[in-house]
This record gives structure tokens, sequence and C-alpha cells, in this order.
């Protein structure tokens, strides 16, 4: 049983808490079934948590079906566990750093690497979070791990040129800019 899903799924569960602004998305996800019950009408939620509800769907929606078919099953995973269990696995999660369980809110594959790509990805000006969100989701694993190693390797006055550079680049010069400057 991977236990990085099992998190992301308990991340996703509880819907965990939003950081100003920290990630290329929204700052949550919807809740599966394993949360309190949601009022049933829009209309018992006040504006601010309607608005949160609505931004946990948009985000859920913005995620690729295979993610959210990994996420399904690891929340079903986790369903099926005993009530202790669940507890135990959410109390692990909330003990990590909030900036490590706001990363999984982008889903397994984004979500295992973003502790390390949090420099360069962190926080970025609005108009680059789309676009970023979109690159990263385009590299395959051996890609995503090539550029964590530059992320943690580049310091932090190069780290707005270095992101500029890698969102400048089209899909298929990706490969040999990571080789590249991954060499540095």
């Amino acid at each position: 049983m991977n236990k990085s899903i099992l998190l992301l799924a308990m991340g996703l569960a509880t819907g965990a808490h939003a950081a100003p602004q920290p990630l290329p998305l929204p700052s949550a996800t919807p809740v599966p079934v394993t949360t309190p019950a949601i009022p049933a009408t829009p209309a018992a939620l006040d504006p601010a948590q309607l608005r949160e509800l609505r931004s946990r769907y948009a985000q859920w929606q913005a995620l690729p079906a295979s993610e959210r078919a990994r996420i399904r099953e690891a929340a079903g995973r986790i369903a099926a566990m005993p009530a202790a269990q669940q507890q135990a696995l959410r109390a692990r999660f909330d003990e990590q750093d909030q900036r490590f369980r706001d990363g999984w809110l982008l889903g397994p594959q984004l979500g295992q690497h973003f502790p390390k790509l949090q420099g360069l990805f962190g926080y970025l000006p609005a108009d680059q979070r789309e676009p970023a969100l979109a690159a990263l989701r385009q590299l395959h694993e051996g890609q995503l791990a090539q550029l964590t190693l530059i992320a943690q390797r580049t310091p932090p006055q190069e780290r707005d040129q270095v992101r500029d550079q890698f969102l400048g680049l089209a899909p298929a010069a990706r490969d040999a800019w990571l080789k590249e400057n991954l060499v540095r």
C-alpha cells in the first residue's frame, strides 16, 4: 500500500487547510465521504464556506482523470480501515508541515515532488500559476526528479530566472533543458 497516496487521500478527505497563495492551484479540493457531513443545501453554508466548497470542486475537476482515479482508490482503502487507523493516519498527516500538506493538493504525482519543488514553484505570480501547473503536469516521473534537483540547487536569487526559463520552453525542449541544467 502506497503510504504517500494514503496520506494524500487523508489530506483531501478533510480538505487540508489553505495557505495564502503558496500553490499554483486554488487552495483546496472536494471533500470525500470520510469527512463530516456537509449541509444538504447551499443556503446552509455561509458565503466563505460556499466559496471554499466551489474552489475544492474546481480543483478536483482540474486534476487529470488518472490522478482522480488514484485518489478515489486510496480514499476507498482509507474508508475500509478501522476508525482508529483512519484517525492515526489523519493525525500523522496533520503533524506534517503545512507546505507539505498543501503540496498534496496538487495530486499524487506532483504532491510527492512538491516539497522539493517548493523553492521554484511554491509562490508564483498569479499569471504564472496555471501555466506552471500545466507544464509540471506534462513532465514524466524522470523529468520531475530532474527538476527537483535543479530546484534544490538553485540559489534563491536565481529562482525567478530559472523558473521563467523553464516556463518559457516548448514542451519538446524541456528534456534537453533539464539535462543541461542538471549538470550545472
